[in-house]
C-alpha cells in the first residue's frame, strides 16, 4: 500500500472537476487573464520596491536585477504554461504538486502559497498606504503617521525595532473594500482589474516617454556602484541580493494559473495568460527603473512612493505628471491587492475541496458563485498583517513562499514527464529537461539571498502548517 504522505490525486478527478457544473464560473477570456496577470505584476514592484532595491542594494543596476528575475519567472512560467493547460482548476502550484508528489508536499507548497498571495496582498496595502498618504498630503490633508505606518520596522542592521506607530489604517482600509468586491463576483472582479490596468499602463507610459527627456546620465554612473564592505550591498553580490527582494514584483503571473477554473478555455487560453504577462511587465520594468534611476540619484529612492520622488526630483517640467503617477499608482495597486487575494482564495478552496484544509473553506456562495468563506478570512487575516507588519518583511516572506513554489513546480513538470508521458499536453514547456532544471536552479539561487530572519520566519510557518496537518488534514484527506 502506498504511503499516504505520498499519494497522488488522480488525473481523472482533477479533470472531472475541472468540468464540474457545481464549482467556480467560467467567464475569463485570453485577454482577462493577461489583464489579470498585469494587473498582479505591474503593481509593489514598479511603484515601491524598484526604488528600495536600486538605494539599498543594486544602484542603477537594478535593471540588470529585473532581468536575472525575469530568466527565473521565464523557466518557471513555461512550466506552469504546461501544467494551467493540462489541469485546469483552482488552486495553482498546489493542485500540479498534489498530482505529481503527492499530498504532504502538495500540503506543503499550499502552504508555501499563503504566504505567496495572502501576506503579497498585504505588502501591496502598505505601498498603497504610501502613495494615498503622499497624494493626500499633495492636497493639504495629512494622515498622521502614527496612524499610516506600521509599528515595526528592519532597522540598518535587519534588526526587528518598534516605530512607535500604532497602525496602518488606509491599508486596512483598501483590503476592506477589495474584500467585498471579490466576495461579490470574479467577473466583476475582473472588470475593475481590466479597467484599472488600462489606467496604470497608460499612467506608466507617460512616466516613460515624458521621463526620459529628464534623465541626468551621472545618476548612472557608476551604474554597478562599488561592494560597500557588505555582502549584498551594492557590487555584483547587491544585484543578485536586490533580485531576490524584487522577485516579489513577478509574482503575479502564476496568480493567473489560481483562475483556470474560470477560464472559458483554459486549455488554450492559460498560457498566453501567464507567458504574455510576464514578457510584457518585464520590458515596462526595465524601462522604468532606467527612468527612474536617471532622474533621481539612487540614494534617494528609498521611500514607499520612489516614482513620485523621481517626478518631484524632475522639477517643474514634470510637476504636472506627478498627481497622475500618484493616482495610478494608487490605482494599479488596488488591482494588485484584488488579483492576489483572489488567488489566495482559490488555493484555500482547493485545499478545503481535497480535506486537507477547514471544509468552509470550499463553500460556494449561491448566487455569486464564489468561495466566500475563505474570501472573508483571507481579507481578515490581510487587514491585520498589512495594519501592523512594514513592506520590507512582508516583501520578502512572499518572495520565498514564491521561489519555494515556482521550484516545485519545475520538479513537478519532470516528475509527470517521465512517470506519465501519456497525459494530453496542450502546451508542452520547450527544450525539455533543460528549462525546468534551469527554473529549479534560478530560483534557489535567487533564494539563498533572502534576509536570514526571513528563513527562520518562514520556518516557524512551515512547522504551524504541518501541526493543521497532523491534526485535520491527514485525517480529512479525500486522496
Amino acid at each position: 500500500m502506498a504511503n499516504p504522505l505520498f499519494q497522488t490525486k488522480p488525473m481523472e478527478v482533477l479533470q472531472a472537476e475541472s468540468g464540474s457544473e457545481h464549482g467556480l464560473k467560467r467567464t475569463l477570456g485570453k485577454y482577462n487573464l493577461i489583464a489579470l496577470g498585469i494587473g498582479a505584476v505591474i503593481g509593489a514592484g514598479i511603484f515601491v520596491l524598484t526604488g528600495q532595491a536600486a538605494a539599498q542594494y543594486a544602484g542603477p543596476a537594478v535593471t540588470i536585477s529585473f532581468v536575472v528575475s525575469a530568466l527565473a519567472c521565464a523557466f518557471a512560467g513555461l512550466c506552469y504554461a504546461e501544467f494551467a493547460a493540462m489541469i485546469p482548476i483552482a488552486g495553482s502550484a498546489y493542485t500540479y504538486a498534489y498530482a505529481t508528489m503527492g499530498r504532504i508536499v502538495a500540503w506543503i507548497i499550499g502552504w508555501a502559497l499563503v504566504l505567496e498571495y495572502l501576506f503579497s496582498g498585504a505588502t501591496v496595502a502598505v505601498g498603497w498606504s504610501g502613495y494615498v498618504v503622499n497624494f493626500l498630503g499633495s492636497f493639504g490633508i495629512h494622515i498622521p503617521e502614527k496612524l499610516s505606518s506600521a509599528p515595526i520596522i528592519f532597522d540598518a542592521n535587519n534588526q526587528l525595532v518598534f516605530t512607535g506607530a500604532l497602525i496602518n489604517l488606509p491599508a486596512i482600509l483598501i483590503v476592506f473594500i477589495i474584500t467585498a468586491l471579490l466576495y461579490r463576483g470574479i467577473k466583476e472582479s475582473a472588470n475593475f482589474n481590466n479597467l484599472v490596468v488600462i489606467v496604470k499602463l497608460s499612467v506608466i507610459a507617460l512616466f516613460i516617454l515624458f521621463g526620459w527627456q529628464y534623465i541626468h546620465a551621472e545618476n548612472w554612473t557608476p551604474f554597478i556602484p562599488e561592494n560597500n564592505g557588505t555582502f549584498g550591498h551594492f557590487g555584483t553580490s547587491g544585484i543578485f541580493r536586490a533580485s531576490a527582494v524584487i522577485f516579489f514584483a513577478y509574482i503575479g503571473f502564476d496568480a493567473v494559473s489560481t483562475a483556470a477554473q474560470e477560464a472559458k478555455n483554459p486549455q488554450k487560453d492559460m498560457p498566453w495568460g501567464i507567458l504574455g504577462s510576464l514578457m510584457i511587465c518585464t520590458i515596462v520594468y526595465i524601462l522604468v527603473a532606467l527612468v527612474m534611476t536617471g532622474i533621481a540619484p539612487y540614494s534617494e529612492l528609498n521611500t514607499a512612493a520612489p516614482i513620485a520622488v523621481a517626478i518631484d526630483k524632475a522639477g517643474a517640467g514634470l510637476a504636472w505628471l506627478s498627481p497622475f503617477i500618484k493616482l495610478g499608482a494608487i490605482a494599479g495597486l488596488s488591482s494588485v491587492i484584488l488579483v492576489m487575494l483572489m488567488g489566495q482564495t482559490r488555493v484555500f478552496y482547493s485545499m478545503a475541496n481535497d480535506g486537507l484544509f477547514f471544509s468552509p473553506f470550499s463553500k460556494v456562495h449561491e448566487k455569486f458563485k464564489t468561495p466566500y468563506v475563505a474570501t472573508l478570512i483571507t481579507g481578515g487575516i490581510a487587514m491585520i498583517a498589512c495594519g501592523f507588519l512594514p513592506i520590507s518583511i512582508l516583501g520578502e516572506l512572499v518572495s520565498i513562499g514564491t521561489l519555494l513554489a515556482f521550484m516545485i513546480v519545475c520538479l513537478g513538470i519532470l516528475i509527470l514527464r517521465y512517470k506519465h508521458p501519456e497525459y494530453v499536453r496542450p502546451f508542452k514547456t520547450p527544450l525539455f529537461p533543460v528549462v525546468p532544471i534551469l527554473g529549479i536552479i534560478c530560483c534557489g539561487g535567487v533564494m539563498l539571498f533572502l534576509n536570514t530572519i526571513i528563513f527562520i520566519i518562514a520556518g516557524s510557518w512551515l512547522l504551524i502548517g504541518l501541526v493543521i496537518y497532523y491534526f485535520y488534514g491527514r485525517k480529512n484527506a479525500k486522496y
